[in-house]
């Protein structure tokens, strides 16, 4: 028996809960089940140096884990003085996620970062991040609308991912932990609005997979991101 008692193709209880932050021009608290991750967008009248001087705008992402996100208490990486590679690796797949969804000329020289802070980890961090990330980048977005600091809304497409695997021999959308921790084959799917792949990340932890399996997940991510783009476009309203 899953989590939630959910069938193989079913995805845990997602909740997006926009503005939950007053600071922030654009916030939201996603929730995958016990997954539950923090995700603010802030603004900034400037870009990176290797995008200054092209005209066109950054969209860039920052990620990490609470210290009480897990069973046992970790150490915050500001204290170990350097971030891990697996930081590194999720807050840049978030990163090139979000980019893949925004005209970047239309935006304009100006940078959008993404801070995706976990406060609770049940498998599916990263895929999460993203989902809510989308909806923290269109809010900041209209909010400098309305101010008059941009004129009008890039074009944008929902981006929004989620975890697949073969887990005991069944292909099963949206791991939890214990599903994860135990998968034959782990696979993460990120895709914009009508089913463009902008990344997948697959790996056979136990052996190998054949072809069959892998449209089957495939198949499967994308009817659970259709699903969650939904849910995007009702907590944008």
């Amino acid at each position: 028996m899953r989590s939630y008692n959910r069938g193989f193709l079913d995805s845990r209880p997602v909740l997006l809960t926009p503005h939950v932050n007053k600071h922030a021009e654009g916030s939201c608290l996603v929730e995958f089940g016990d997954t539950k991750v923090h995700c603010t967008a802030s603004w900034e009248e400037k870009v990176p140096p290797h995008v200054n001087g092209t005209g066109a705008g950054w969209v860039t992402a920052e990620y990490g884990m609470l210290p009480r996100s897990t069973h046992d208490r970790s150490r915050r990486e500001a204290a170990q003085g350097k971030q891990q590679g697996r930081t590194l690796e999720i807050q840049r797949l978030i990163g090139r996620a979000l980019r893949a969804c925004i005209d970047l000329k239309a935006l304009g020289p100006r940078t959008l970062t993404l801070d995706c802070d976990v406060l609770q980890a049940d498998g599916g961090t990263r895929t999460a991040s993203i989902t809510g990330a989308y909806v923290a980048l269109v809010l900041a977005l209209r909010k400098l609308q309305s101010k008059g600091t941009i004129k009008q809304l890039p074009p944008m497409q929902h981006v929004a991912a989620i975890s697949v695997g073969v887990v005991k021999g069944n292909v099963s959308v949206d791991l939890d932990y214990v599903e994860d921790s135990s998968a034959d084959v782990d696979l993460n799917i990120v895709s914009l609005d009508g089913g463009k792949l902008v990344e997948v990340q697959g790996t056979a932890e136990h052996g190998s997979f054949d072809r069959a399996q892998l449209n089957a997940m495939l198949d499967a991510g994308l009817a659970a991101t259709a699903r969650l783009v939904e849910l995007q476009k009702k907590a944008l309203g």
